[in-house]
């Protein structure tokens, strides 16, 4: 997506689509499609997702700056986050408003390590929706006005077992160069997994191998 094409404004470009990535994301598991039900991102909600990535982008092996870095929300009502690749990352509503502020900084800092690890996601849109609605992570703060998602729903399919446990690797690295400790990314993986009833679908975590369990034991004999 050439980056001329993305919108730097206030608000979300709406259209209806479905996302599919090649890539790693968080889930809930698949719902069915429904039609577009539009929504709003409050600014308080919004702004604590730029507090949340900032560090970790700073914390970064080649760091990035947030005016650099893209978001797109999707009114999605489950658990979910993506990198896309060329620091371009979405997340669904559910995430944000489901997540707790450590939740939400384990999950973005697994994605984070994607995109510093270069693991390229490929993008692909199916359906009517012929633009992808961004906007720039700064303009997310201090968040003058309500953010309006993506109608649609973000549906991944999984990295490799060595690109996962790699990122998950990194993460902790980020995570621990930001202040923070590998704890925030095992919370996150057993709350995902409590929030799916334990049963994988749609892609992300839950599906992927190693399996969860032996992801976050593996995370915790980490030094």
């Amino acid at each position: 997506m050439p980056t001329k094409t993305l919108i730097k404004d206030s608000r979300f470009l709406v259209a209806t689509f479905w996302l599919t990535f090649a890539g790693c994301a968080v889930s809930t598991g698949p719902s069915e499609p429904a039609a577009p039900d539009i929504r709003q991102v409050s600014p308080s909600q919004a702004a604590r997702l730029y507090k949340i990535m900032t560090p970790l982008l700073k914390a970064m092996n080649k760091p990035r700056n947030p005016k650099d870095v893209y978001i797109g929300i999707m009114d999605d009502a489950d658990i979910n986050a993506a990198n896309a690749g060329g620091s371009q990352f979405y997340v669904t509503r559910g995430l944000i408003e489901k997540a707790n502020d450590q939740q939400l900084r384990g999950i973005m800092a697994h994605e984070i390590a994607h995109e510093d690890l270069g693991h390229v996601a490929k993008l692909q849109t199916l359906g009517l929706g012929l633009n992808i609605g961004v906007i720039l992570l700064e303009q997310l703060f201090p968040g003058s006005s309500a953010v309006t998602p993506i109608a649609g729903q973000l549906i991944a399919s999984s990295y490799t077992r060595g690109e996962e446990s790699a990122a998950d690797r990194h993460a902790v690295d980020i995570l621990n160069r930001a202040g923070y400790s590998k704890q925030d990314l095992i919370n996150a993986l057993e709350w995902v997994e409590r929030a799916s009833g334990g049963k994988g679908g749609g892609g992300g975590f839950l599906s992927t191998h190693p399996a969860t369990d032996d992801r976050i034991e593996a995370l915790r004999r980490l030094r």
